[in-house]
């Protein structure tokens, strides 16, 4: 797990340098730097394979140099399939195979690797550089490209300088989203390289071409029994989780009160020979508190378990952090526990197992419930679910008015899909739509509504919410973190399944849940989940009341391109008189005037 960097740039050793050091806990092992001709390459490497000096990056291999964040799980299949082609290996790490496997089969090695992946590769001979960014999008890949000139990173912050400018639309996109999607970032002219997708740089002709290796494709539903289901999903698990319990370094799991993180912690205490390490944090809260749930967990399963419990200090306390190393306006709260949690595991292990992705192909978010309920209120036509939209409904049933007014407006389960995605009601002043273009494939992936949602769910939020989230929190602290359920293969697999399989009449992860049982009674884990929340409104309302009006001033707010200052105004006067929880609306506009502090915006006018 490490930081890349190459450029084209003629910027000279020690400003590189200063660059990479702003992100040194992507990779404090070691710092490399090269250059070959007009390109400079320079790699932070957090050592997990191969401890040894001799795996050091840039790693060279004849004409062909690489810089590589990540980890390939099926590396010692693809040596094996290299070594009897003739090729010899100095080392034991995955970066030589990466590019031993480049130089023997190019852009085809890309449907070999099973893994979690961004690397560039120069071409000395031919004078081009070739980049790659894994199928789920788990690590991150930033570019600045400019009349022919590049420069690439695993983070944003070294490519922003006193002449960079805030991309205005970026900024429409999350004032919606609270997050910025691929393929924009929120400054002009640097760019996200989708997943899945592969980049070439023509050093002398000064182009670049983007070209797509993989993607989600129409779901074709399997005729295939429940139990024959079950069992096959179980078997991809255990192979999921083994090939990610490869390391030269301590390694553990995190055991949350939940089923995803259960499991996969379930499976690896199984194939390990020796007591799985878990971890969990805790708060004082009962309300958010699920430490007793996976302290029973790992009681059960019989793992070496640590627990800490923590208060609302230990969190906030994790603000400054989050402002560092979320280097791009970011406004999923719970990034707070999760910098926390990874805090505390670094004191025991380097690399973390962890259950993301299980709630995106098996259906476990309330958003599925939503539309459940959506899909079922659609039957009344359209005309006559918009004349009871003026009725103030949300005062009889409680809520926010716009999440009723998304529920009886939206013409189909598309739209509203969309809508719980991006906000039931707009912050931009005037809303635009472009950016829509580069996620509308869900609409035609699969008949069922459900699976649609779980298609848009996996396109839009894993990569850039929920990968975000788990890549910066980890790599604040040097910790690598491996999600078996983001295996393309489960992905996969888990589109060939009956929705009912995955949600049925209510029931979300029915399946997992089904696998989970083999190894934790029922009654324990089928317990109330508390999500790894934190209390955000009494917070907002409380302890950071002071600093947020202060900063979210009408000065501030009407530097922010496109925003709509009334609308936002009004929401957070409603929000501080306790009327409606507006805290992520508030919390989204203080992310990003810490945003604009950080990196020194406060001063450029509208």
């Amino acid at each position: 797990m490490c930081g890349i960097y190459i450029t084209n740039i003629p910027y000279e050793k020690k400003e590189i340098v200063e660059k990479l050091k702003s992100i040194e806990f992507r990779g404090p092992d070691n710092l490399g730097y090269e250059k070959v001709g007009d390109v400079s390459f320079g790699h932070l490497r957090l050592a997990i394979l191969d401890l040894d000096v001799r795996s050091n990056q840039p790693y060279n291999f004849g004409h062909l140099k690489i810089v590589f964040n990540g980890e390939i799980y099926n590396f010692e299949d693809i040596r094996k399939e290299l070594v009897a082609l003739g090729y010899t290996f100095e080392t034991t790490s995955d970066t030589e195979v990466l590019i031993k496997g480049f130089s023997e089969w190019g852009k085809e090695m890309l449907p070999k690797l099973n893994g979690m992946f961004a690397f560039a590769i120069h071409d000395a001979k031919n004078n081009t550089v070739f980049c790659a960014r894994d199928r789920m999008g788990v690590k991150p890949f930033f570019y600045y490209w400019k009349d022919g000139n590049f420069e690439i990173c695993s983070q944003l912050r070294p490519l922003i300088n006193a002449e960079s400018k805030i991309a205005q639309e970026a900024v429409s996109i999350y004032l919606d989203c609270g997050y910025i999607p691929s393929p924009y970032s929120i400054i002009e002219d640097v760019y996200k390289l989708p997943p899945g997708n592969f980049m070439e740089i023509d050093l002398v002709k000064k182009t670049k071409t983007i070209s797509e290796f993989w993607n989600l494709k129409p779901a074709e539903i399997r005729d295939i029994s429940y139990e024959e289901a079950k069992k096959e999903l179980h078997e991809l698990l255990i192979d999921a989780v083994k090939i990610r319990l490869q390391s030269d370094v301590p390694l553990g799991s995190f055991l949350s009160g939940g089923i995803d993180s259960a499991l996969v912690s379930a499976i690896a205490s199984k194939i390990s020979k020796t007591p799985v390490n878990t971890f969990t944090i805790g708060f004082e809260d009962p309300k958010f508190d699920e430490s007793k749930v996976a302290k029973q967990f790992a009681a059960i399963i019989g793992s070496n378990h640590t627990e800490t419990i923590c208060g609302p200090d230990d969190v906030l306390q994790m603000i400054p952090s989050f402002v560092k190393v979320y280097d791009e306006p970011f406004a999923d709260s719970s990034a707070l526990p999760s910098l926390l949690l990874n805090s505390v595991t670094k004191q025991h292990v380097t690399v973390a197992l962890s259950g993301d992705g299980g709630d995106e192909s098996f259906m476990g978010y309330i958003n599925f419930d939503l539309l459940s309920k959506f899909n079922k209120i659609s039957r009344i036509p359209v005309f006559i679910r918009k004349i009871i939209s003026y009725l103030p409904l949300y005062k009889m049933f409680g809520g926010r008015p716009e999440t009723m007014q998304a529920f009886l407006k939206s013409t189909n389960s598309d739209e509203f899909s969309w809508k719980i995605f991006t906000g039931f009601e707009t912050l931009q002043a005037n809303p635009i739509h472009r950016w829509k273009k580069y996620y509308e494939g869900y609409k035609k992936w699969a008949g069922n509504p459900l699976q649609r949602m779980a298609d848009l769910n996996i396109k839009l939020w894993l990569e850039n919410d929920s990968n975000v989230k788990v890549d910066r929190a980890s790599m604040a602290f040097s910790v690598e973190v491996r999600s078996p359920f983001l295996d393309y293969r489960i992905i996969e697999f888990a589109r060939t399944l009956p929705v009912v399989y995955r949600y049925n009449q209510g029931v979300k992860k029915k399946i997992l849940k089904d696998i989970l049982s083999e190894y934790i009674p029922e009654e324990i884990f089928n317990q109330p989940k508390r999500g790894f929340a934190i209390p955000l409104d009494f917070w907002l309302r409380n302890d950071l009341k002071q600093d947020v009006l202060e900063k979210l001033n009408p000065t501030f707010l009407n530097k922010i391109p496109n925003l709509d200052v009334n609308k936002f105004m009004k929401k957070m006067q409603l929000f501080f008189e306790g009327k409606y929880d507006y805290s992520f609306i508030v919390w989204r506009l203080y992310v990003l005037a810490l945003w604009y502090e950080e990196f020194g915006f406060n001063e450029i006018e509208k």
